[in-house]
């Protein structure tokens, strides 16, 4: 595995042209470090990535890659050229993007990954503290030209977190493997996209042309693979994005609720308390009396 370090620091852009290859050698993933304002990456060819922010915000734009990325997400995105991504605020992210031959040599140590279709399924995660720990482990390696030695521990948790995704596969109608990962690719890309712009309105109509199905037949799908219709996920995804916010801005509680897409603020805080058990203003206290314990600690 050829590993190519990029840094980029405040108010620095890079952009990655058509992809070389080194005689011999085949095609590098690319391993980029992003931090501080204004840091923009842009990639002119077409390559499948993961990206994830270690702190701050990440803004993504170009083809299926459009919405935002917070601390403890993790997003891996298909092959697309025309990629913008930049850091909002004092962002530290870090980026990891190949071609198919570079992921192909990449994944070919790991079994659970299907050798006719050496990539990573599209998809946000969940970045767990192991993850994020594998994350900065790999951000220190490439100041210190060792990035090699720690992306393998990043691609062995990320390859497990995508395991649930197998299932989904399977739900999905058609005849044969192929078939049915196709139909979860055009559905995964609405999800994402749901995901990432939950704060949004956008109405089945426009969902299903984003998976060239017909309305009907794409909530057939959408149902199928993944249990709950497309409108239950969105709901699912806004209500997340408060509690979020709710930890980490200083918002009032009805500005998060419209923020996270909800008009109605008592439709909001009935929502909240049947999904996590408690309510928003419970929620808040408890992060603010975290954050003071976690700034006495080191004075105690």
């Amino acid at each position: 595995m050829r590993i190519l370090g990029h840094q980029l620091s405040h108010g620095s852009s890079l952009v990655l042209p058509a992809r070389t290859k080194s005689s011999g050698e085949g095609d590098p993933l690319i391993v980029v470090l992003g931090g501080g304002r204004g840091c923009v990456l842009k990639s002119d060819d077409a390559l499948a990535g993961i990206w994830m922010p270690l702190r701050g915000r990440l803004q993504c734009s170009g083809g299926n890659a459009d919405g935002a990325l917070l601390t403890g997400e993790l997003r891996i995105t298909e092959a697309e050229p025309n990629l913008h991504v930049s850091g909002r605020g004092n962002a530290l992210w870090i980026a990891v993007l190949g071609s198919r031959s570079a992921w192909r040599n990449a994944l070919a140590g790991f079994a659970e990954v299907s050798l006719t279709e050496p990539l990573l399924l599209p998809a946000i995660h969940t970045a767990d503290r192991t993850l994020r720990q594998h994350a900065a482990a790999l951000a220190r390696s490439i100041v210190h030209g060792t990035a090699d030695l720690a992306i393998e521990a990043v691609l062995d948790r990320i390859i497990g977190l995508q395991r649930e995704l197998a299932a989904a596969i399977a739900r999905c109608p058609g005849r044969t493997y192929a078939q049915r990962r196709q139909v979860f690719l055009r559905l995964q890309r609405v999800r994402n996209y749901l995901a990432a712009n939950c704060h949004l309105e956008v109405d089945n109509e426009a969902l299903a042309r984003m998976a060239s199905y017909s309305p009907w037949h794409f909530i057939r799908a959408f149902r199928a693979a993944y249990c709950q219709t497309p409108h239950a996920y969105l709901v699912e995804q806004r209500l997340r994005r408060a509690r979020r916010l709710l930890r980490s801005s200083p918002l009032a509680i009805a500005e998060i609720a419209l923020a996270s897409g909800f008009e109605n603020r008592c439709a909001f805080s009935r929502l909240f308390r049947q999904r996590f058990g408690t309510t928003a203003g419970a929620v808040r206290r408890n992060a603010a009396e975290n954050s003071a314990a976690n700034a006495a600690a080191p004075a105690a």
